[in-house]
């Protein structure tokens, strides 16, 4: 069976497949260099077997987390589009899809907090993931809705770096949380 990106390739094709490079900064450099053949020529040479080209191109869609820069010549093949962080009533969504057992009260509660954060300066602000782990460690400490004990024992669940843990932790979470009370 051919690996995925010959699979986009493949002439047999029908119809153009999608093909999805999911956070490719953090591949190495090679597989970057070998995906830009790809990409401008939409064919790939394999030594052994020769140069297989696509007869319909595949929808690429690639995912950057920003751990490293991507070569120019990759970023002019692409259009660009940013996802910003979701509203506050979206991730409440979010949560309520993802975790449907969450007290009410709570999800919109770290919703809230995960809002507060993300207007810290932060060297990593959290993501929809670490919104969804976080609640998932209160659900499991059995929390229905947010305490400041709670809060500062598992903020490395939702902060991944250590100055950021120190950093919130040097906050007053209890006013924080009255704010946050206030608002849900």
């Amino acid at each position: 069976m051919s690996r995925p990106l010959l699979q986009a390739i493949d002439p047999a094709n029908g119809k153009p497949p999608v093909l999805l490079i999911d956070e490719l900064d953090r591949s190495d450099e090679e597989f970057e260099a070998y995906l830009l053949e790809l990409l401008s020529d939409f064919q790939i040479t394999i030594p052994e077997i020769g140069t297989i080209q696509a007869k319909e191109p595949p929808f690429v869609i690639i995912t950057s987390n920003r751990t490293r820069e991507i070569h120019d010549a990759l970023r002019r093949r692409c259009l660009y589009h940013w996802i910003d962080f979701p509203t506050l009533e979206k991730e409440y969504q979010i949560i309520l899809a993802r975790i449907p057992e969450a007290p009410s009260q709570l999800g919109r509660q770290v919703a809230y907090f995960i809002r507060e954060l993300r207007t810290l300066e932060l060297y990593k602000a959290p993501g929809i993931a670490e919104t969804l782990d976080w609640l998932g460690s209160l659900l499991a400490l059995e929390q229905t809705e947010l305490l400041e004990g709670p809060v500062r024992d598992t903020l490395g669940v939702v902060l991944k770096y250590q100055d950021d843990v120190l950093k919130v932790a040097g906050l007053d979470i209890g006013k924080v949380l009255q704010k946050i009370r206030g608002q849900s």
